[in-house]
């Protein structure tokens, strides 16, 4: 295979990027409509249209830097979709369900770039179709892997924070929800130190390795593509 430029780097990064944080944001809505809130559909949140979910920084600079730059993993963020517990009939119950729906759907789209790369390594092999499936399709897999195992971690806001909030007794889940004003602080600090990843290591690349041994893309050519990819 041989080298990428930066162009076709972002090519094959740019669409997995795009369809895994926009339908993250609208599973949580769609999940959010089913347990009785239509705070999201109301603000035309449920559109599939990557536009309404960008957040110019979390969406573009931070995913664009991570790739210019040499850093192993890509990080980002959509705009959330706007969710009103209130309107739910079991406010803490369903919004754990509502949190846990962003990060399946990821493993869903994961699935699909794994069949994604099954097709390009069995139906187009050796041609350049066949090569940027498979890269696309292990990029979108490193991505939707990612961004799952990111979400799950138990630290408001994030989606394992408000799963862990709803599960909690009442009196420690309001002590933890305080936490949440200084959670992209507390998540910068331990993505800084490695700490992070210390403590995701293990669910992450234990997810990854499932999900990559599934191309069924021999270990050399796997190992190369990703180099290309830089991760």
């Amino acid at each position: 295979m041989p080298h990428l430029n930066l162009i076709q780097l972002i090519a094959i990064w740019a669409v997995p990027g795009l369809f895994a944080i926009t339908l993250h944001e609208v599973a949580h809505g769609y999940a959010a409509r089913q347990f009785g809130d239509r705070t999201a559909e109301m603000l035309g949140r449920l559109k599939l249209n990557p536009i309404r979910h960008i957040d110019p920084i979390g969406t573009i600079l931070v995913p664009l830097a991570c790739i210019i730059l040499p850093f192993h993993f890509i990080f980002g963020w959509a705009k959330p979709v706007p969710i009103t517990p209130q309107n739910f009939k079991h406010p803490r119950r369903d919004m754990a369900y509502v949190a846990l729906a962003g990060p399946f759907a990821n493993l869903l789209m994961a699935t699909g770039w794994l069949i994604l790369s099954q097709i390009g390594r069995l139906f187009f092999a050796g041609t350049p179709i066949g090569q940027f499936l498979i890269l696309m399709g292990i990029a979108g897999i490193y991505i939707n892997i990612l961004l799952m195992i990111f979400n799950l971690f138990p630290l408001p806001p994030l989606d394992g924070g408000r799963v862990l909030t709803g599960i909690l007794p009442v009196q420690w889940a309001r002590v933890f929800a305080r936490v949440e004003p200084y959670g992209f602080v507390i998540l910068l600090v331990l993505l800084v130190t490695n700490v992070f990843f210390m403590l995701m290591g293990p669910l992450l690349f234990g997810a990854l390795n499932i999900f990559l041994n599934g191309t069924g893309v021999p270990l050399p050519v796997l190992n190369q593509t990703l180099e290309l990819l830089r991760l």
